[in-house]
Protein backbone atom coordinates (compact mmCIF):
# COMPACT_ATOMS: atom_id res chain seq x y z
CA UNK A 1 0.00 0.00 0.00
CA UNK A 2 1.33 3.56 -0.64
CA UNK A 3 2.81 5.55 2.03
CA UNK A 4 2.16 8.87 3.10
CA UNK A 5 4.59 11.44 1.73
CA UNK A 6 8.16 11.71 4.28
CA UNK A 7 7.65 15.28 6.06
CA UNK A 8 11.34 16.74 4.66
CA UNK A 9 10.15 15.00 1.16
CA UNK A 10 10.50 18.57 -1.09
CA UNK A 11 13.61 19.69 1.18
CA UNK A 12 14.80 16.42 0.04
CA UNK A 13 14.48 16.93 -3.40
CA UNK A 14 15.61 20.58 -3.16
CA UNK A 15 18.79 18.96 -1.71
CA UNK A 16 19.30 16.62 -4.94
CA UNK A 17 18.53 19.16 -7.47
CA UNK A 18 21.14 21.80 -6.18
CA UNK A 19 23.83 18.92 -6.02
CA UNK A 20 22.58 17.57 -9.98
CA UNK A 21 23.01 21.61 -10.77
CA UNK A 22 26.59 21.63 -9.19
CA UNK A 23 27.45 18.35 -10.90
CA UNK A 24 26.60 19.48 -14.33
CA UNK A 25 28.42 22.52 -13.68
CA UNK A 26 31.65 20.67 -13.13
CA UNK A 27 31.42 18.27 -15.52
CA UNK A 28 30.28 20.28 -18.43
CA UNK A 29 31.14 23.86 -19.86
CA UNK A 30 34.11 24.65 -18.02
CA UNK A 31 36.04 26.92 -20.73
CA UNK A 32 39.49 26.99 -19.32
CA UNK A 33 41.15 30.51 -18.52
CA UNK A 34 40.57 33.42 -21.15
CA UNK A 35 43.81 32.65 -23.14
CA UNK A 36 42.91 29.43 -23.88
CA UNK A 37 41.71 29.06 -27.59
CA UNK A 38 38.42 27.28 -26.12
CA UNK A 39 37.48 29.87 -24.44
CA UNK A 40 38.58 32.47 -27.07
CA UNK A 41 36.85 30.72 -29.78
CA UNK A 42 33.33 30.05 -27.80
CA UNK A 43 33.30 33.22 -27.14
CA UNK A 44 34.17 34.78 -30.43
CA UNK A 45 31.71 32.79 -32.82
CA UNK A 46 29.04 33.25 -29.92
CA UNK A 47 29.20 36.93 -30.35
CA UNK A 48 29.92 36.65 -34.41
CA UNK A 49 26.51 34.14 -34.05
CA UNK A 50 24.16 36.65 -32.53
CA UNK A 51 25.37 39.59 -34.78
CA UNK A 52 24.71 36.65 -38.04
CA UNK A 53 26.32 39.62 -40.36
CA UNK A 54 28.71 38.00 -43.05
CA UNK A 55 30.75 40.32 -44.47
CA UNK A 56 30.78 41.10 -47.84
CA UNK A 57 34.08 40.73 -49.28
CA UNK A 58 34.28 36.95 -47.51
CA UNK A 59 35.10 33.65 -50.14
CA UNK A 60 32.37 31.87 -48.19
CA UNK A 61 28.98 34.26 -48.61
CA UNK A 62 26.28 31.95 -46.39
CA UNK A 63 28.08 30.17 -43.55
CA UNK A 64 25.50 27.68 -41.72
CA UNK A 65 24.46 29.61 -38.85
CA UNK A 66 22.77 26.70 -36.96
CA UNK A 67 25.29 24.18 -37.90
CA UNK A 68 27.64 26.77 -36.30
CA UNK A 69 25.51 27.53 -33.28
CA UNK A 70 25.90 23.32 -33.21
CA UNK A 71 29.40 23.60 -33.45
CA UNK A 72 29.82 26.35 -31.01
CA UNK A 73 27.63 23.85 -28.20
CA UNK A 74 30.12 21.37 -28.97
CA UNK A 75 33.24 23.64 -27.37
CA UNK A 76 31.04 25.03 -24.76
CA UNK A 77 30.40 20.93 -23.70
CA UNK A 78 33.97 19.16 -24.66
CA UNK A 79 37.45 20.08 -24.63
CA UNK A 80 38.49 20.18 -28.20
CA UNK A 81 41.07 17.77 -29.28
CA UNK A 82 44.56 18.48 -29.26
CA UNK A 83 45.14 18.55 -32.88
CA UNK A 84 41.92 21.32 -33.11
CA UNK A 85 43.40 23.79 -30.15
CA UNK A 86 46.62 23.81 -31.60
CA UNK A 87 45.06 25.49 -34.82
CA UNK A 88 42.78 27.30 -33.27
CA UNK A 89 45.16 28.83 -31.53
CA UNK A 90 47.48 29.48 -34.28
CA UNK A 91 44.58 31.24 -36.30
CA UNK A 92 43.67 32.98 -33.53
CA UNK A 93 47.35 34.27 -32.55
CA UNK A 94 47.73 35.18 -36.70
CA UNK A 95 44.48 37.74 -35.81
CA UNK A 96 42.22 35.43 -38.13
CA UNK A 97 38.50 37.09 -38.69
CA UNK A 98 35.75 35.50 -37.33
CA UNK A 99 34.62 34.30 -40.60
CA UNK A 100 37.52 32.86 -41.31
CA UNK A 101 37.03 31.12 -38.17
CA UNK A 102 33.79 29.90 -38.30
CA UNK A 103 34.74 28.54 -41.63
CA UNK A 104 37.84 26.62 -39.69
CA UNK A 105 35.03 25.74 -36.82
CA UNK A 106 32.42 24.32 -38.88
CA UNK A 107 35.37 22.20 -41.28
CA UNK A 108 36.81 20.69 -38.02
CA UNK A 109 33.16 20.24 -36.41
CA UNK A 110 31.69 18.55 -39.94
CA UNK A 111 34.90 16.10 -40.11
CA UNK A 112 34.00 15.40 -36.65
CA UNK A 113 37.72 16.64 -35.54
CA UNK A 114 36.97 19.48 -33.20
CA UNK A 115 36.01 18.36 -29.92
CA UNK A 116 36.45 14.94 -27.65
CA UNK A 117 32.71 14.15 -27.92
CA UNK A 118 32.53 10.43 -26.92
CA UNK A 119 29.35 8.82 -26.69
CA UNK A 120 26.86 11.15 -25.63
CA UNK A 121 23.76 10.95 -26.28
CA UNK A 122 21.05 13.64 -26.31
CA UNK A 123 19.57 13.04 -22.60
CA UNK A 124 22.94 13.03 -21.31
CA UNK A 125 22.87 17.59 -21.65
CA UNK A 126 19.36 18.03 -19.75
CA UNK A 127 19.82 15.95 -16.23
CA UNK A 128 16.43 15.09 -14.98
CA UNK A 129 14.33 13.98 -11.78
CA UNK A 130 12.79 10.78 -12.52
CA UNK A 131 11.40 10.37 -9.50
CA UNK A 132 11.71 11.87 -6.43
CA UNK A 133 9.76 10.04 -4.04
CA UNK A 134 12.09 8.01 -1.53
CA UNK A 135 11.24 4.90 0.85
CA UNK A 136 11.08 5.22 4.37
CA UNK A 137 10.00 3.12 7.25
CA UNK A 138 6.47 3.75 7.97
CA UNK A 139 7.03 4.82 11.70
Amino acid sequence: PAQPRHSSHHRLVDVGVDHIVKQEKRVGGQLGRPSSPRYRTYHRLSAYAQKRLPDSDSPRQSIDIDALRKAIDDIYQHPLRQSAADTLNRQLRSGIDDIQLADIVLSLYEEERLCQTGQRTPEDHEPQIICSLGLFDSE
